[in-house]
């Protein structure tokens, strides 16, 4: 830079002074208008976008694939050059240096000029920056591959029928279908244990939900209560555990009142005047609450499973235990608690605590209709669950067993 040059700044600096713009009120009011337009973007943006729905982070979940937001993926691609033990080089030099160089620029950029085509030096570094950026971006974002989607349990209803779902089947051999409690029967190393209930008002006001959630999680095996978190050997996501949580304090929590059209949810229908019952509408909602935490796959159940409606039906290592028609079927003897002697080893179901009688009335109306899968029409009347005859010879041999191998004792 000449003299000349010098002075020519030099004097369109000291007439830009005179007729400058004050940074009160004028800068002040420009930013005040930009903050409030991007603040009015954000909020249409929140209001017709949202945001995504997304499960509590689980570091036990070795499927969750690890993508930041899409600004930072250029630095996430970035550590792929550098793996193992020089990834310090991906995550601290190559980020460090650039801002070093961002910061130096004015000492290494000494150009008195300001149109951008006279800054070819600037352009040049930001422009193959941005480049770089860019391009990381791109293939990061094409070769990462898709997350799977794993549905949040956002509302409250979600939170309380999943909960439902997980208590019946991860709870109930313990701790009975409604928390009612009592003495465990048929869990090996509990035989005999008396379980404390915890629909009472003494149980659910003085645990907090993160000690009923730590509960869980840890367990409590000096009472012989295995850990059910994923972090301590047990299989339930803290989404998952949150969801019991939430169940247990809506339903046995007096304070609380669940919405009408989650309890409606979530309740096993009645039946209605001459109304059939089928396995979708009436049964299912019955083996989920009270029979799907013992017969599942992992436990000593005879290879009964109720999972589904064909399981139901099929499965067992001497089935069938239901007959179409025959009120005299071995389930139908079993919730019914009837002694069968000719089959060894084999005790009432469920093991602990009988089935509410309309729910196996419920069961004997099914089985007398021929065990349908879906809803039927009503015929004007339910067809009836007269008992039969006990039929001669020997009868199917028992697919249950009331011997589950795990418990989930109160403290």
């Amino acid at each position: 830079m000449n003299d000349e040059q010098k002075r020519e700044i030099d004097a369109r600096h000291e007439q830009a002074k005179q007729h400058g713009v004050k940074f009160f009120p004028d800068i002040i009011y420009k930013d005040m208008i930009a903050a409030f337009g991007v603040f009015v973007l954000l909020l249409l943006l929140a209001v017709f976008l949202g945001v995504k729905p997304e499960p509590p982070a689980d570091p036990n979940d070795a499927a969750y694939v690890p993508r930041p937001e899409w600004y930072f993926l250029f630095l996430f691609q970035l550590l792929k050059y550098f793996p193992g033990q020089i990834e310090w080089i991906g995550t601290a030099v190559v980020p460090g240096l650039a801002v070093l160089a961002l910061l130096l620029l004015p000492f290494y950029d000494r150009s008195p000029f300001r149109h951008w085509r006279r800054r070819k030096l600037a352009l040049a570094i930001m422009g193959a920056a941005m480049a770089g950026i860019i391009g990381l971006t791109i293939v990061a974002a094409v070769t990462t591959p898709p997350q799977e989607e794993t549905a949040a349990l956002t509302s409250l209803g979600d939170r309380l029928l999943a909960g439902q779902d997980l208590y019946s089947i991860q709870c109930v051999e313990c701790h009975g279908d409604e928390g009612q409690g009592g003495e465990i029967a048929g869990v090996e190393g509990l035989e005999g244990f008396l379980m404390k209930p915890m629909n009472v008002g003494d149980y659910m006001y003085t645990r907090e939900d993160d000690t009923l959630a730590a509960i869980i999680a840890y367990g409590q095996p000096d009472l012989g209560m295995p850990p059910f978190g994923k972090a301590y050997g047990g299989e339930l996501s803290p989404g998952e555990i949150q969801a019991i949580v939430t169940f247990m304090r809506y339903t046995w929590d007096d304070r609380m009142e669940i919405p009408q059209d989650v309890a409606s949810a979530g309740a096993v229908p009645a039946l209605a005047p001459g109304e059939i019952p089928s396995y979708s509408v009436h049964i299912q909602p019955i083996v989920r609450r009270t029979c799907l935490s013992c017969h599942r796959e992992g436990k000593k159940n005879n290879n009964y499973l109720m999972g589904s409606y064909r399981e139901v039906l099929d499965t067992g290592d001497n089935s069938p235990v239901m007959v179409a028609g025959d009120a005299n079927s071995l389930l139908l003897r079993l919730l019914r608690r009837e002694e069968v002697t000719e089959i060894k080893d084999l005790d009432p179901m469920p093991p602990a605590r009988p089935l509410k009688p309309e729910w196996v009335e419920m069961f004997e109306l099914w089985v007398a209709a021929g065990m349908p899968e879906t809803p039927v029409p009503a015929t004007g009347a339910a067809p009836a669950a007269t008992p039969t005859p006990p039929v001669t010879g020997t009868p199917p041999a028992a697919s249950l067993t009331p011997a589950p191998t795990s418990g989930t004792p109160t403290p």
